[in-house]
């Protein structure tokens, strides 16, 4: 029995190394006891032999999974990783299994990582502690279901870089002092004064409260009680519930008549205008903030966003319209029938899936609900433009050398109009930053094509599309 200790901080990478090292020794999961807790210099509290295997690769959504679910507070994540990734060599479609069970329960244990990681960002009050010095100092006390401290601290810092603080939770503090970040054990709770952001917290969160669309299940729901004891607009709260229905009667007598259909649509467009915030600086960091975007109305009915995947360097971009049924409870891109029609024609063109970035130029799906079945229904140009910016964001990290653009929604996002999409495709066009697209059909219109004739010259259109894909990456992108 292999005994591996893992340190308490950078967990996720000490993981990783050791799970490679195990691997290629090829320790089987029964044969290894996983602790949490150590220091750093007792990774291996049983010495390993020296390794003679290969190495196995794996899908960066494996990668992606695994970096989540180490912050875990399960003792048995570090044992459930290993097992996927022992079975991954063998069965390396495992990741897109949706009845896989193992699978299903880490995708359930990351998603728990992500939210807690939403409310910390979301409850988490800071009060000053000194003002004195050239830099404020803040300190915060959160306590938090995972241990979400380290990976959340270059949040942290990124948004409140201008001063000096700590956040104390019970299982790590973070110390942020000119601009580094540094790491301690964590801590009882701290003797907090008050001070004078209490009082603007609550002033805020009463003006922002809206008695009319009051619903006391769904807003316990996004903000859990237990989050109360530490968030001073909370002691507001019972009193802005019992005047709730007054208030809502009070704002109806004064309201104003409605407004024209015209300029409520407008309305509309404007709360969709992205704004021009940053976009964070890694694919990990991108794909956390999608996971809190309201920049359209879709997000209020989607079961999830769902964000690009694929290679960092990857030279090729494949960019869809949106996500569809299956993509949107998978939360990954192309997993339904027209991604597995794209995967089958891609492999016979000599196109590798798992070398290109592949994604959606809007990442929620829009749907019509029909008894229990969702009906795909096309995003509008305002939805497309909104959801713009995440596509923006994307092909920055990505630095694509093509993008290929399946269908008329792609290609209104990177050059600007959709329209004459069959005249078009098999044809080269530009980005405003001169970044080469190849414009074809998207694979969910070869499924709809009712004959067989037509279907099939579709699809051989399809196929030297992503031919021509193939080769000029070829050509093109040493």
């Amino acid at each position: 029995m292999r005994t591996v200790a893992l340190p308490d901080t950078d967990t996720a990478a000490a993981w990783r190394d050791a799970a490679r090292e195990l691997l290629a020794e090829r320790i089987p999961p029964d044969g290894v006891l996983w602790q949490y807790g150590a220091a750093e210099s007792d990774l291996f509290a049983t010495a390993p032999t020296p390794s003679t295997g290969g190495r196995t690769r794996v899908s960066r959504a494996f990668v992606d999974l695994a970096e989540a679910v180490c912050w875990h507070a399960e003792p048995e994540r570090f044992a459930r990783l290993y097992a996927l990734l022992w079975r991954l060599a063998d069965e390396r479609s495992v990741m897109t299994d949706r009845g896989d069970a193992a699978v299903a329960k880490l995708r359930e244990m990351e998603k728990s990582v992500y939210r807690d990681m939403h409310k910390m960002k979301a409850f988490l009050r800071f009060r000053e502690i000194d003002a004195t010095g050239s830099r404020r100092r803040f300190a915060a006390w959160f306590e938090p279901q995972h241990h979400i401290a380290e990976p959340s601290a270059a949040f942290f810092a990124r948004r409140f870089g201008d001063m000096d603080w700590i956040i104390a939770t019970p299982d790590r503090t973070v110390h942020f002092k000119d601009g580094e970040i540094a790491l301690a054990p964590g801590q009882p709770r701290p003797p907090l004064l008050k001070d004078a952001t209490e009082q603007l917290w609550t002033t805020y969160f009463r003006n922002i409260f809206n008695p009319a669309r009051l619903k006391v299940k769904a807003m316990q729901s996004e903000m859990p009680r237990r989050y109360w004891k530490n968030m001073p607009e909370a002691a507001a709260i019972p009193d802005l519930i019992a005047g709730a229905e007054a208030r809502a009667r009070e704002m109806q007598r004064a309201a104003p008549t409605l407004a024209p259909a015209r300029a409520a649509k407008i309305t509309e467009q404007l709360s969709m205008t992205p704004t021009d915030t940053p976009a964070p600086g890694s694919l990990s960091a991108l794909h956390q903030e999608a996971a809190n975007c309201t920049r359209c109305p879709l997000h209020r009915n989607a079961t999830q966003v769902v964000v690009g995947e694929g290679p960092r360097d990857a030279p090729l971009m494949v960019v869809g319209e949106q996500p569809g049924d299956q993509e949107d409870l998978a939360g990954r891109p192309f997993v339904g029938p027209a991604g597995q029609l794209f995967d089958r024609l891609a492999e016979e063109a000599g196109l590798d899936r798992d070398k290109a970035f592949v994604t959606n130029a809007v990442k929620h799906f829009k749907f019509q609900p029909r008894g229990k079945r969702r009906i795909h229904q096309k995003p509008d140009a305002g939805e497309v433009q909104a959801c713009r910016w995440w596509l923006e964001a994307e092909r920055r990290l990505i630095k694509p050398k093509l993008i290929l653009a399946m269908g008329a929604t792609a290609a209104m996002s990177l050059t600007g109009t959709g329209a004459g999409i069959m005249k078009r495709r098999g044809t080269f066009e530009r980005t405003e930053d001169d970044t080469p697209v190849l414009l074809t059909l998207h694979p969910s219109y070869l499924l709809r094509v009712p004959n067989a004739a037509a279907k099939a010259a579709a699809e051989r259109d399809f196929r030297a599309d992503l031919t021509l894909a193939a080769d000029w990456i070829a050509r093109n992108a040493a």
